[in-house]
């Protein structure tokens, strides 16, 4: 797939990865819009997005929008649809991520990660698609994690909502192939955006020790692989080697993959302990 004069909506578009992809395709000539639910972040993002442009014929657009509630989001991409028509890609870039220990962790939390990272990708394909199956054509690009391969310490509410977005994406794939729309899932690390930091605010201190081994990758690291899977229309997009590795892992080594966890999570407790001031 080449981008120019294609037609991509991206939501999340106004920080981290979703930006960063929003970035790229206006250098390679596509037309851009942005969805995001704050309106002063979506206006800067939108005028730095412009500002790359590659010619002038590119069309630019932004819909502020709350991705959880499925009447805005209807109206949203209808608004769209009437002044640029439907888009060629969806990138379902928006999410959000608030670990901690399952216990403590207050069950709107839960519905929560549902709402943003399920649902939200839900109503944004859903009010999407009709317009992609009458033209027989367009690219779905879904955002997951690797917490939706290898779930760890501190994550039960997000990695729930990221394993229902997997299954529902390997569903979607095979219902839509037949109509010749591509779809992708993307299963990025830890990566260097806004979120990452809201994140790392509630952390538990295991959790943090052992999401510190793999590192972060930039979000345009991210974005650039994002684009590159997409080009060459790949459904699985495993950006950077970590991504890669705990795919294998997951897949090739089955249940022994329960037994590297422990070992990674028992290292995790040893280096805590050893921090810890003596008595």
């Amino acid at each position: 797939m080449k981008f120019e004069n294609k037609t991509a909506l991206i939501t999340g578009g106004s920080s981290g990865i979703g930006l960063e992809t929003a970035r790229l395709l206006s250098r390679q000539g596509a037309h851009v819009w942005l969805a995001a639910r704050r309106p002063e972040p979506l206006e800067a993002a939108l005028d730095i997005v412009q500002s790359e442009k590659r010619h002038d014929g590119q069309c630019f657009g932004s819909l502020q929008v709350d991705i959880t509630q499925p009447e805005q989001v209807s109206k949203a991409v209808e608004e769209m649809t009437r002044q640029v028509g439907t888009p060629d890609l969806l990138f379902n870039t928006a999410g959000a991520a608030h670990p901690g220990v399952f216990e403590e962790l207050d069950l709107d939390i839960f519905y929560w990660m549902m709402n943003v990272n399920y649902y939200g990708s839900l109503y944004m394909t859903r009010a999407v698609l009709p317009g992609m199956v009458k033209r027989g054509s367009g690219h779905i690009v879904m955002f997951s994690s690797l917490v939706s391969m290898i779930s760890i310490y501190g994550y039960t509410a997000y990695a729930a909502s990221k394993f229902a977005l997997r299954g529902f994406t390997d569903a979607l794939r095979m219902e839509l192939k037949p109509q010749g729309i591509d779809v992708s899932i993307v299963f990025p690390p830890d990566t260097d955006t806004p979120q990452l930091a809201y994140e790392n605010r509630y952390k538990p201190a295991l959790t943090k020790e052992i999401a510190g081994m793999g590192g972060s990758m930039k979000a345009d690291e991210v974005a650039k692989e994002v684009l590159n899977g997409v080009a060459r229309n790949r459904y699985l997009i495993l950006p950077g080697r970590e991504a890669k590795f705990w795919y294998w892992i997951s897949n090739l080594a089955g249940p022994l993959q329960y037994p590297i966890l422990d070992f990674i999570m028992a290292r995790a407790m040893k280096r805590i302990a050893q921090r810890k001031p003596k008595q």
